[in-house]
């Protein structure tokens, strides 16, 4: 029995030497406690409102919230505190008086999510200043003297939901922020309200899904009255957008330095909003979205017939796609009508109708159409350039002999020297009647003193008798003494 009892006593002295170093272990090792300046709540830290000019030093590495607003913070240094909060989720700095913050300052928080700089002293946003909060989704920068917002300064916040930037003295929207594809996938509230914007990128803006722009706010600035602001905005108050919806009475817009709401602009005789529709041809391919004010929704789309389509239905070209949009592989005139889309989200419903009209005709109709129009009328156009080159710019070169006729009517009056389209009667020509007409064409030219231009007579000159010389001697009349200089107009004789 003796064995045992020492053995027992050895494994006793064993177990008091393994805890009295474990205490000396704990003694030796600083323990942080709540800093004397704050109220400590568990992992909850509040040290607001005890004018303190720095953060206090030896934060406890559990501190989940971390309260430091109401204070006279001047500058956020990277050192700010040598103790690396993992757990740090919510910090709250507003109503300070910073006007500085190092690039630096928020790599000891990695997994922050809630931000609050509001209230404070800053001026400009320099590129990737909040590049190290990657888990960030709250930010709050409103009541800040803010003029400069860099084109980096929100690189790599991929988990950013809301910004608040208004109160501030912003002049340029910063449409990277929001544009299709940009740096903030998951952006849903950017609110500028209260700056000093006077322009905006109308056309961008329309091009947004809903979900982005039910929660952009552009109220109170000194934007420039025109009718594309109103028909952007009508839009928006068509579609109960939030970010219109709410401050309906707060938007407002300058012309002619008199401040006017945006949806009393009678005096610019803006026309007003009409939901257009969508428009396709014989075989396009089309994608209808169904554009809601939410992500994530659940969509349902029902056919001009009030029939469900399906995601994939059998021997049809329309379908739905992942993204609940509405897909048609080749459009059909038949598909025309109007589409209604029911979205079902975790908050609200919302039902959307589209209207799609189909051109019975393909998309290369028209310019097949504009390519005939215009081929004819090329041809008319050829057509009558020929025909008056033929007219007046090519000359008549026929020379037209008449039959000889006798020399004995030498007698003939003044007017049987003259054309006319009348044959001339021969009494003494007998059997030898022809009883058609003798058509001649003859080109006259001055052929003495009492004759004008072209053969024509002056006023007040008769015409010379020539005499008679002879059987063989020719007329004046006869066809053979017409000169080859002849007139611009044949006549028929």
């Amino acid at each position: 029995m003796q064995p045992q009892r020492d053995l027992r006593g050895l494994w006793l002295l064993l177990l008091s030497l393994f805890l009295l170093l474990f205490e000396v272990a704990r003694a030796g090792r600083p323990v942080v406690s709540c800093p004397t300046a704050c109220l400590c709540a568990s992992n909850i830290l509040s040290c607001s409102k005890q004018q303190l000019p720095n953060v206090p030093h030896s934060l406890p590495s559990y501190t989940a919230l971390l309260d430091l607003s109401h204070n006279n913070l001047s500058r956020l240094r990277a050192e700010w505190t040598p103790t690396r909060l993992t757990h740090l989720h919510s910090l709250l700095l507003s109503h300070n008086h910073l006007n500085f913050i190092s690039s630096e300052a928020f790599s000891p928080v990695p997994n922050l999510r809630y931000l609050d700089l509001s209230s404070n002293q800053l001026r400009t946003l320099d590129e990737f200043l909040f590049s190290e909060l990657q888990a960030l989704e709250v930010l709050l920068l409103y009541n800040n003297h803010i003029m400069v917002v860099d084109r980096y300064a929100f690189d790599d916040m991929g988990q950013l939901q809301k910004l608040y930037l208004s109160q501030n003295q912003i002049s340029r929207f910063p449409l990277e922020l929001v544009k299709e594809g940009n740096k903030l996938p998951k952006l849903m509230l950017l609110d500028l309200s209260s700056n000093k914007l006077n322009r905006l990128p109308l056309s961008e803006l329309q091009k947004l899904p809903a979900w982005v722009k039910n929660g952009l706010y552009l109220h109170n600035n000194p934007l420039q009255c025109d009718c594309d602001l109103y028909q952007l905005l009508s839009h928006w108050q068509y579609r109960q957008l939030s970010s219109v919806m709410d401050f309906q009475e707060d938007l407002c817009c300058v012309n002619s330095k008199k401040v006017y709401n945006v949806f009393n602009l009678g005096f610019l005789n803006c026309s007003e909003y009409k939901e257009s529709a969508w428009e396709a041809h014989l075989g396009d391919s089309l994608t209808i979205t169904c554009d809601t004010k939410q992500q994530g929704m659940t969509k349902v789309w029902v056919s001009p017939s009030n029939e469900r389509v399906l995601n994939h239905g059998a021997n049809s070209t329309v379908t739905v796609s992942k993204d609940g949009s509405l897909h048609f592989e080749q459009v059909q005139f038949q598909d025309g009508g109007v589409y209604t889309c029911y979205a079902m989200g975790e908050t609200f419903n919302e039902t959307l109708s589209v209207e799609l009209k189909v051109y019975n005709v393909s998309s290369h109709g028209h310019h097949d159409t504009l390519n005939t129009a215009y081929t004819t009328l090329v041809g008319c156009i050829l057509s009558v350039v020929l025909v008056l080159i033929y007219l007046y710019l090519t000359p008549c070169r026929c020379w037209c002999r008449g039959v000889e006729k006798p020399s004995s009517h030498q007698g003939d009056s003044l007017s049987s020297s003259m054309l006319s389209t009348t044959p001339n009667h021969d009494p003494m020509a007998g059997g030898d009647k022809d009883d058609g007409f003798d058509r001649r064409v003859a080109f006259l030219e001055p052929a003495g003193p009492g004759q004008g231009q072209n053969g024509k007579l002056k006023p007040g000159n008769t015409l010379p008798v020539p005499e008679a010389t002879g059987k063989g001697q020719r007329r004046m009349s006869d066809p053979e003494s017409v000169s080859s200089v002849f007139s611009d107009t044949p006549i028929v004789v």
